[in-house]
């Protein structure tokens, strides 16, 4: 453990301008989650950087203003990225230069995205199977913007097409900044184990120089010291285990510095931070049910592994109102109150 804090207090990353010290914790970006509310709720246990929901390209040309909503930026999110997606070259490079006049601190490529609405048209993963175009689409936004630009992609398509070596080495001479890689392929989505092993290939081999980011379960402290002892990334990037579980950065960082696992919160203090949330979505929303649709998600996440909890996270999934969800968080804090949530590895 010594080592790896000792490590860990004298890297540097650095992406333009910014600098980290030690290994920062990156919040992926994911739609319909990396929203202002649950922006705010990482930051306020550790994340070190934030991303926006993925932007398509296509609609920020077209001007739609429910597109543009997503990129409203705020104080406490810096420093943050707002990620783009898309198969049009044209099209990403004016969808960059309308990013860039928000003042990201940088701007994220999405090529990794495995969802068929995204890929079916070439955009996101699909690019996997098109990497001089992948190339020349970065190397035209790097071009064309004054901020750094980045990328998140995966090992490749399939078991059998996993050139992720290659896809580091041609954005590196796009001029990508940093390069985060999800430890899965396309074919597999979301399923099975995250395959680091490549990760660490990738950072390690000697034309590499830019920044890697590991990303793909990163599920706990101990968890993140195995993949960074494995692998040397230069920071973690963490997606749907935040999911029901912000305060994961605060005990990969607690776990950092004392080789300690975090106790996690009571269910009492669950409730607490959900409410903060939902409040937050309130303000953020023009109704309080599509709010609510919003947190829905998130309800469905934050009680991991309490006995009988099926009746209430249904009472949760279906309530209409936050007079209704109250009523709800009143009773789990009194029937579970401080029972402590099993989260999965």
């Amino acid at each position: 453990m010594r080592k790896i804090l000792q490590r860990m207090s004298i890297i540097n990353m650095m992406i333009g301008n910014l600098i980290w010290e030690g290994i920062p914790l990156f919040l992926a970006p994911m739609e319909d989650v990396t929203y202002k509310s649950f922006r705010w709720m990482c930051k306020k246990y550790g994340a070190d950087v934030m991303y926006t929901e993925f932007i398509s390209s296509e609609a920020l040309v077209r001007d739609v203003k429910k597109t543009k909503e997503k990129m409203v930026l705020y104080d406490f999110d810096r420093p943050v990225a707002i990620q783009i997606y898309g198969h049009n070259i044209s099209s990403m490079v004016q969808a960059a230069q309308v990013a860039e006049e928000l003042q990201p601190d940088f701007i994220d490529i999405n090529f990794g995205c495995p969802m068929k609405k995204i890929i079916r048209h070439g955009a996101g993963a699909g690019l996997l199977l098109d990497l001089p175009k992948m190339q020349q689409m970065a190397s035209e936004i790097v071009k064309a913007v004054h901020v750094p630009v980045t990328a998140k992609t995966r090992l490749g398509w399939s078991k059998n097409d996993q050139p992720v070596l290659e896809v580091a080495q041609r954005l590196q001479d796009a001029g990508i900044a940093a390069l985060a890689i999800h430890g899965r392929t396309r074919e597999q989505l979301y399923n099975g184990k995250a395959d680091w092993s490549l990760i660490g290939q990738v950072k390690n081999h000697p034309e590499i120089k830019i920044p890697i980011i590991g990303n793909g379960d990163v599920t706990s402290g101990e968890k993140a010291k195995q993949l960074l002892d494995q692998t040397g990334v230069d920071a973690l990037m963490i997606g749907r285990p935040s999911i029901g579980r912000p305060w994961i950065f605060k005990e990969i960082k607690h776990f950092f510095r004392t080789g300690e696992t975090l106790p996690p919160p009571s269910v009492a203090e669950i409730v607490e931070n959900i409410k903060e949330q939902l409040l937050l979505t309130l303000e953020a929303k023009d109704n309080e049910f599509s709010a609510i649709l919003m947190m829905r998600r998130h309800f469905a996440k934050y009680f991991p592994g309490l006995p009988n909890f099926r009746e209430w996270r249904v009472k949760l999934l279906r309530a209409e109102s936050t007079k209704e969800l109250n009523r709800i968080f009143q009773e789990i804090t009194d029937e579970f109150g401080e029972m402590k949530p099993v989260y999965p590895e």
